[in-house]
C-alpha cells in the first residue's frame, strides 16, 4: 500500500492542470486494473478525466474518491514523499490518494475471499457484483464536471461510501455543511479622482456596502457562515473605480439556511446612486445531514467492534465533499472512510501507516455486508438469494428515496 501511495503522490495532479490530471488518471487506472483485473472506463468531460469501475448490471454500493489535488506541479520537491516513525508524508497523500489505494486493496481482498466462480467463468457473477468505484478528477474545485456523473451513479445505489480522509483521531464524517458560492459584480463610472471625482460612481464604495451586507447574512447560532473572500476593484490610484467584484463562500448545516442565504444574495440592491449590482452563482453542494449517515455509521461501528478495533468516533465538519452530492440525491452516505492523519492541503499533510490496514479491513467488511444477500429475498439461480434491490433497501430504516436534505 505504501508503494502504491508513493507512485500516486509522485504523479502530481493539480486540478487546474488538465494534462497532469489525465496523466494521473492513467496511473490510477493501471494500479486499479492490477488489483481489480479490469481497466477503468475513462470518462472525459470538458477535458477532465474521471474513472469508473462498474461490476455487474445492478449497482448497489458506490465507492467515491478523487485523484486531483490542490498541490501545484513540483510540490513533492519541497514536500518530499517519506515514511518516518510510522508517519507517511507527501502532497496529496492524505487528501486523498491513500483513500484510492485503500479502495483497490479492499475490493481486491473482497474478491479474493469470494467462494464463488471467477469472472472468467461463463455465466458466473463477478465477485464484486453490485460495486461501482468512481474516481473523479475535479473534486477540489467543486466537482464542476463530475457532479452529474456522481449523482447519476448514487441514485442507482443503496449506499455511498466516500473515501475522503478521516476526521481528527480517525473519526468518520457523518455530517458536512452545504456550500454555496457567489460572485458579486459592481459597476460604477470612472472619473479622474483629482480633477472631477464627483462625476464618477465609485464601485469600490458600493462594493464596501455590499460586503458588509453579505457578511451580515451569517448566523452564528445556526452555524451559518457567509464569508466575502477575494476582492478586486479599480484600475489606477487616481481613477474613481468603474468596477469591482468579490467572491462569497457560504457554509450551512441545513437546506433551509442555504435557501435563506440564496434568496438574500439574489436580492442585493445597490446603495450608491448610479451603481449597479449583479449576483451570479448559488448552491454548489447540499448539506450531508446526520440522517443520511446514521444507519451506515451504526453498521461500521458494529463491524469495527467485531474486528477488534477501538470504538469509532463521528464528527461534523464544515468542509464539503462529493458525499454531499450522494446524500443530496437521497442515497445513504458515510464519509471519511479513507486515511487517518491530518494536515490536508497544508505543509504537514500526513497519514498514520499503522491505520492503513485496519481501516482497509473495515472498508472491506462494510462493503461485504452491504453486498450480502438479505433475508426474505426470493431464491435465485442455484438457490442463492439475491440482495435487496436498491429502491427497496432505501425504504428500510427510515431512508427516503426522495429526500433531498
Amino acid at each position: 500500500m505504501i508503494a502504491d501511495i508513493e507512485r500516486l503522490v509522485r504523479c502530481e495532479s493539480p486540478s487546474d492542470d488538465l494534462a497532469a490530471v489525465a496523466r494521473s488518471a492513467e496511473l490510477v487506472s493501471r494500479i486499479g486494473a492490477g488489483y481489480l483485473g479490469v481497466e477503468a472506463e475513462r470518462i472525459v468531460i470538458d477535458g477532465r478525466t474521471h474513472l469508473r469501475w462498474r461490476f455487474g448490471s445492478s449497482p448497489r454500493v458506490l465507492l467515491v474518491g478523487h485523484h486531483d489535488t490542490v498541490w501545484p506541479i513540483g510540490s513533492w520537491g519541497s514536500h518530499p514523499f517519506e515514511v518516518r516513525d510510522g508517519v507517511l508524508r507527501g502532497p496529496g497523500c492524505f487528501d486523498m490518494k491513500a483513500g484510492l489505494v485503500m479502495a483497490f486493496h479492499a475490493l481486491a481482498a473482497l474478491a479474493a475471499r469470494s467462494p464463488g466462480a471467477t469472472p472468467l467463468t461463463p455465466g458466473s457473477p463477478h465477485p464484486l457484483d453490485g460495486v461501482t468505484l468512481l474516481i473523479t478528477g475535479d473534486e477540489e474545485p467543486g466537482s464542476t464536471t463530475s457532479r452529474e456523473l456522481i449523482e447519476q451513479e448514487a441514485r442507482q445505489c443503496a449506499a455511498a461510501l466516500v473515501l475522503e480522509a478521516a476526521g481528527p483521531a480517525g473519526a468518520l464524517k457523518t455530517e458536512r455543511k452545504g456550500v454555496s458560492r457567489y460572485e458579486v459584480l459592481v459597476r460604477g463610472r470612472a472619473a479622474h479622482s483629482g480633477l472631477e471625482p464627483e462625476r464618477g460612481v465609485n464601485a469600490t464604495v458600493e462594493a464596501a456596502h455590499q460586503i458588509l451586507a453579505v457578511a451580515a447574512l451569517g448566523d452564528a447560532a445556526r452555524g451559518t457562515t457567509v464569508t466575502p473572500t477575494r476582492l478586486e476593484a479599480g484600475t489606477t490610484n487616481n481613477t474613481v473605480p468603474a468596477s469591482a467584484r468579490f467572491d462569497v463562500d457560504v457554509r450551512v448545516w441545513d437546506a433551509a439556511e442555504q435557501h435563506r442565504v440564496h434568496t438574500s444574495m439574489r436580492n442585493l440592491r445597490a446603495v450608491v446612486a448610479g451603481a449597479t449590482v449583479e449576483v451570479s452563482g448559488g448552491p454548489n453542494r447540499p448539506p450531508l445531514s446526520a440522517t443520511a449517515s446514521r444507519d451506515l455509521f451504526e453498521r461500521a461501528q458494529r463491524l469495527a467492534q467485531g474486528l477488534g478495533m477501538r470504538p469509532l468516533a463521528q464528527v461534523a465538519v464544515g468542509g464539503a465533499s462529493d458525499g454531499n452530492l450522494t446524500a443530496g440525491v437521497g442515497t445513504p452516505t458515510l464519509d471519511g472512510l479513507g486515511a487517518v492523519g491530518g494536515g490536508a492541503h497544508a505543509d504537514d499533510e500526513h497519514l498514520l501507516v499503522a491505520e492503513l490496514p485496519r481501516r482497509t479491513e473495515l472498508l472491506t467488511a462494510l462493503v461485504a455486508e452491504l453486498l450480502a444477500p438479505q433475508e426474505g429475498c426470493p431464491p435465485g439461480r442455484n438457490g442463492d438469494r439475491h440482495p435487496v434491490p436498491a429502491d427497496q433497501l432505501r425504504g428500510q430504516n427510515g431512508w427516503n428515496h426522495d429526500r433531498r436534505d
